[in-house]
């Protein structure tokens, strides 16, 4: 019951987008159709779930029984580097239309607050190695999802008869903000 609400918190109550507002360069800049935003999602998702166990193991088993706790931040930022490289290169090898559509945003995962978060976080509160697993798959997926969603509705913004002043960005905006009011009023639930 416990990793179910570890799960459900990450996804819908405390989702990294609309409540701490992590990762907004790629929630924004990629989100413009469905396809790049999976991809998108996909991405990341594999980014934080392997950076977050490597830096579990690193930490528990190097870096704390050698009282070197004080690298945790420069090492993350290596692994979470080499791990942007190798999702680059395997998208840019097996998929290249997709390597194409999510241009520079793709290199960017390394500099996407998300993934950083995730492996402090997963240290910071203590997560047993299930716990962590757990949080490192909960939270891509509640950025996918709010991803995705919103890439749905941008979709279909394009279209309506929005004013100009509201169109693009501004409405963009807007959306996003509803989402984190409707998001919000799962707080209850956990």
């Amino acid at each position: 019951m416990k990793l179910l609400s570890l799960a459900l918190a990450a996804i819908l109550v405390n989702n990294v987008v609309l409540t701490k507002y992590l990762g907004l360069c790629p929630f924004f800049g990629v989100s413009r159709n469905f396809r790049s935003a999976i991809g998108m999602g996909l991405a990341v998702t594999f980014v934080i779930f392997g950076a977050s166990l490597i830096t579990y193991f690193l930490y528990y088993l190097i870096l704390l029984p050698n009282g070197m706790e004080y690298l945790r931040l420069i090492t993350f930022i290596l692994v979470i580097a080499s791990f942007v490289q190798l999702t680059e290169m395997f998208i840019k090898k097996y998929s290249a239309s997709l390597y194409k559509t999510l241009g520079i945003y793709l290199p960017l995962i390394t500099t996407n607050c998300v993934v950083l978060y995730v492996a402090q976080e997963n240290i910071t509160m203590k997560y047993t190695l299930l716990e962590t697993c757990v949080n490192s798959l909960a939270v891509p997926a509640g950025y996918m999802l709010v991803l995705v969603l919103f890439a749905c509705m941008r979709e279909r913004l394009e279209g309506a008869d929005t004013p100009r002043a509201w169109k693009g960005v501004p409405i963009a905006l807007i959306t996003a903000a509803l989402m984190a009011m409707a998001f919000s009023g799962l707080a209850g639930i956990i």
